[in-house]
């Protein structure tokens, strides 16, 4: 998995590549909680993820309700095999996707 962050004022975009699972979860956590001081609204791109696990759910489901606290999340580009197990699993309804 790789992320790449780009900062516009109080906009934070994390373009996120390859799997998300147990090993790598703690990697996108890392990314969005050291980053998020200050924004108010996160984006997820991920175009690029090719798989999502529960691992990952969860950091997803962490961050959505830091964010709510301070902004918004929203997750964009979202692939059909990731938005099946986003559907699959309820997050579809949790989560903003566009």
């Amino acid at each position: 998995m790789q992320t790449t962050l780009v900062k516009e004022g109080s906009k934070l975009t994390i373009a996120v590549s390859g799997r998300v699972d147990t090993t790598t979860a703690p990697e996108l956590e890392k990314a969005v909680f050291e980053s998020t001081d200050g924004i108010t609204e996160l984006v997820l791109d991920l175009k690029e993820m090719s798989y999502i696990s529960s691992a990952g759910l969860r950091v997803l489901l962490k961050s959505e309700k830091a964010m709510k606290a301070q902004g918004k999340m929203t997750l964009i580009n979202v692939n059909n095999e990731v938005m099946e197990i986003f559907d699959m699993t309820g997050f579809s309804d949790i989560l903003t996707i566009e």
